[in-house]
């Protein structure tokens, strides 16, 4: 399946709520879910349209999640194998996946405004993991990694602008950021505290396990 190129703020109308995929215009009046809280498409079928099945729900809060994350169904389905197969809560599991890609890490630390600038800022080589470019969005950091901009990339525009803001987002706790050197610790692993996205991941669970 291809990734999707359309308008994302189309994604958000159709979920009904903000999945922050534009950054800071998510947080300004210009949103679209603040101008035109109506799904996007007929209005006039939509009104005839019947509740959802619990088959519909499962695939829609499904679906949030991939578009949350800028993930395709093949990924996201190998990370609910993954899950399913390691201790513990399989919804946790799966969340801690998501959040430990290397795009989302960038995103978390404030070094991107939103996670596809951050997959775009990782595939063009900015970033770097231990010292060593990882230009692999997917990539999965573990506790005790430490990410960082290439110095090449340092006189970018990109970074200036980035660094001019560093700090002024709150990371999470699994990470800790050092905004004077421009780089974020991962000191643990995501626990459920840490994750602000409103996924239910019990509604993903039963999609998958009827499938």
């Amino acid at each position: 399946m291809a990734r999707y190129t359309g308008p994302v703020c189309r994604l958000c109308r159709s979920q009904g709520m903000k999945l922050f995929l534009k950054g800071e215009r998510c947080y300004t009046p210009r949103c679209a879910i603040e101008r035109r809280k109506s799904p996007p498409g007929d209005h006039s079928a939509q009104q005839r349209r019947r509740r959802l099945s619990e088959h519909g729900v499962q695939l829609k809060e499904k679906q949030k999640a991939r578009e949350i994350y800028g993930v395709l169904e093949r990924q996201f389905r190998r990370y609910f194998e993954e899950a399913s197969r390691s201790k513990g809560v399989t919804g946790m599991q799966l969340m801690q996946h998501l959040e430990r890609r290397l795009d989302n890490v960038v995103y978390r630390a404030g070094f991107a405004d939103s996670r596809a600038q951050a997959r775009q800022t990782v595939s063009h080589g900015h970033i770097r993991v231990n010292n060593r470019k990882v230009n692999v969005p997917s990539f999965m950091v573990k506790a005790g990694d430490t990410v960082s901009w290439r110095d090449q990339s340092k006189g970018t525009e990109l970074f200036k602008f980035v660094s001019a803001n560093l700090g002024k987002r709150q990371s999470p706790g699994w990470l800790k950021l050092d905004p004077g050197a421009a780089t974020v610790e991962v000191v643990a692993l995501p626990e459920a505290g840490d994750i602000d996205t409103s996924i239910d991941t019990r509604q993903i669970v039963e999609f998958y396990s009827k499938r």
